[in-house]
């Protein structure tokens, strides 16, 4: 039987891209899953693994997500108190923290202590918003993380390039919850996570090679 991976549809984010590239990566995966977008919380009550994009504004995204009757309080159900497999992308990630602070201070949905901040480089010939490759730093302490592994593992390095596309960034209040990061006038936080959830302020679904491994390695995590 097929598991069922759900992209949160809640009027942000590329849905179809994360889709189709969950579907590549689903096909070099030995577990056979169908990739669905829906914005139907029994249906997310019923998912197997669970997937938040998004894009634009913090504020505007949660707005969205709190827009559609149920979802956070569904979303919040499957992922903290049962466990289920979640992947943030970008401002999916975002929402995650304590707060945002983009056009004044927004409740996030308090999953990973923290606040989301503008990215300040040092160099001010780094334009803002932060586009384009970068190479990810990973965590010496997530090195061994059965998502981040299997990224070390096939390209033989811990610096491996992704998307990325934003002008804020994930401070986490802990250190242990950055599994890696990447520079760019600063430290940017690339991915979190903690237990069941991880999240990435690139875009997997851009970054080739490295991106569909990633999501081939969510799509078999057994946290």
């Amino acid at each position: 039987m097929s598991s069922v991976v759900a992209i949160i549809d809640y009027g942000s984010g590329n849905l179809k891209s994360a889709q189709k590239a969950l579907m590549v990566a689903a096909a070099q995966t030995e577990n056979a899953c169908d990739v669905v977008i829906t914005s139907d919380p029994d249906q997310v009550r019923r998912a197997d693994r669970l997937v938040l994009p998004g894009q634009g504004a913090f504020e505007d995204c949660m707005t969205g997500l709190s827009s559609v009757p149920g979802m956070i309080e569904v979303l919040t159900e499957r992922v903290i108190k049962q466990a289920v497999p979640f992947l943030g992308i970008c401002v999916g990630m975002q929402l995650m923290a304590t707060r945002g602070l983009e056009f004044g201070s927004h409740a996030g949905l308090g999953w990973i202590p923290g606040e989301v901040v503008k990215i300040v480089p040092d160099d001010p010939s780094l334009k803002i918003p932060h586009m384009g490759w970068n190479e990810v730093v990973i965590a010496s302490s997530a090195l061994h993380h059965p998502i981040l592994h299997s990224i070390t593992e096939k390209k033989s390095e811990t610096t491996p390039h992704f998307y990325f596309v934003h002008s804020f960034m994930f401070d986490c209040k802990e250190t242990d919850h950055i599994l890696a990061y990447a520079e760019y006038g600063q430290r940017v936080t690339a991915i979190i996570g903690r237990d069941n959830m991880m999240g990435t302020q690139f875009h997997p679904e851009k970054s080739q090679e490295n991106g569909l491994v990633l999501l081939s390695s969510f799509l078999n995590w057994k946290p």
